[in-house]
């Protein structure tokens, strides 16, 4: 969809970043929750995606998903999925195309998933 009057306007790439996309209508809405509960924690993972979506770094924060939703089929490729932990409670999950170097961000909300394995 090309942007339009009214429309945020998206930062440039610089350098080796990555593109940030949504991958669903959900993720964009709870993305706009989450920005208007913890808009410094939005922003921090919104940077951190950009930078390294890959990161192990700090594994309580940012960590690709184990069992049934390690993986996630997006646009009929299975893609790893991670999770950005941006709040205590609010989650943003992402498929990573490493080849395209864009992160599809496919769950935000300010509340915690439900289907979280144990």
């Amino acid at each position: 969809m090309s942007p339009k009057r009214g429309d945020d306007v998206a930062p440039p790439l610089v350098g080796e970043e990555w593109r940030l996309r949504f991958g669903t209508t959900e993720a964009a809405k709870g993305w706009g929750q989450l920005c208007a509960e913890a808009a410094g924690n939005a922003r921090r993972c919104f940077e951190a995606l950009r930078v390294n979506p890959l990161s192990m770094r700090d594994p309580d924060r940012q960590h690709r998903l184990r069992g049934r939703l390690a993986t996630r089929v997006f646009g009929g490729v299975e893609l790893p999925q991670w999770e950005y932990e941006v709040t205590a409670g609010g989650r943003v999950r992402y498929v990573v195309d490493e080849v395209a170097r864009v992160v599809h961000l496919v769950h935000a909300s300010p509340r915690h998933p439900q289907d979280t394995e144990a």
